[in-house]
């Protein structure tokens, strides 16, 4: 692991490292290939591999180090996409194959749409707020799950214990590299684990209120009143990782 890194930036996808304008999201990019050589560049998000490999067509769009997908539950390099067995054969242990026996159990719960997207480690839901019943969280921790709620929409099903923060905290460890280089940035409560790492943390502008009500008594976390791409900049500046010399 190159030690000449400045600065890891732990990013969320949408709403964060996507949010903004198009000229404030087109500055900041172009800020990180400007500093490249000594920024570590990981992407900590819900969206599977797919996704992020349309987003890296685009030449303009920074291809990150590395992938932290699926809400934690997927980790690769960045460029070959080649997992990274340190860290995701330690979720594929948790998890133990579980897709189907989850998919079976929440079947006929009110509220649950399955996600038309094929995960490995976890399962995923659209969920309607008004018609959740608190049973049906009961349910899947009572199974031995975890359950993630995000933006009033998703529902995550997850192994025990594993959401984006563990996840970063453990490709920390194997990758060697120094905790307070690393910044994690987010919008909505899938993000709240990356922030209760107690690592220097960045909420950009426009978080989803639910968030920003738990961050409010965290002082590692610093809120931005600026906007997705923005936010970053404005929280990176804040904590004086500002890579330029």
């Amino acid at each position: 692991m190159n030690s000449n890194y400045s600065l890891v930036l732990a990013t969320d996808l949408d709403g964060t490292f996507l949010g903004g304008s198009a000229q404030q999201r087109a500055e900041f990019y172009q800020y990180l290939q400007t500093y490249r050589d000594r920024l570590l560049l990981i992407f900590v998000t819900g969206r599977d591999l797919g996704f992020i490999q349309e987003l890296c067509e685009d030449p303009n769009f920074p291809v990150p180090d590395y992938i932290i997908g699926d809400v934690g539950t997927t980790i690769v390099h960045g460029k070959t996409l080649e997992p990274m067995a340190a860290v995701q054969d330690w979720v594929e242990e948790i998890w133990g194959n579980s897709n189907d026996r989850i998919k079976q159990m929440l079947a006929n719960e009110p509220g649950l749409e399955l996600q038309p997207v094929a995960t490995e480690r976890r399962v995923s839901y659209y969920y309607k707020p008004e018609l959740l019943q608190p049973s049906t969280v009961q349910k899947i921790t009572d199974a031995g799950f975890d359950c993630i709620l995000s933006a009033d929409v998703y529902l995550d099903v997850m192994p025990k214990g594993i959401s984006k923060g563990p996840t970063l905290l453990r490709f920390i460890e194997s990758q060697h590299l120094n905790a307070d280089d690393v910044i994690p940035a987010g919008d909505t409560l899938n993000d709240l684990s990356l922030f209760e790492t107690g690592l220097k943390g960045i909420a950009v502008g426009n978080a989803e209120e639910k968030l920003v009500e738990k961050i409010k008594t965290m002082e590692n976390v610093y809120h931005s009143s600026y906007p997705g791409a923005a936010g970053i900049w404005d929280g990176l500046k804040n904590y004086g990782k500002y890579l330029e010399t």
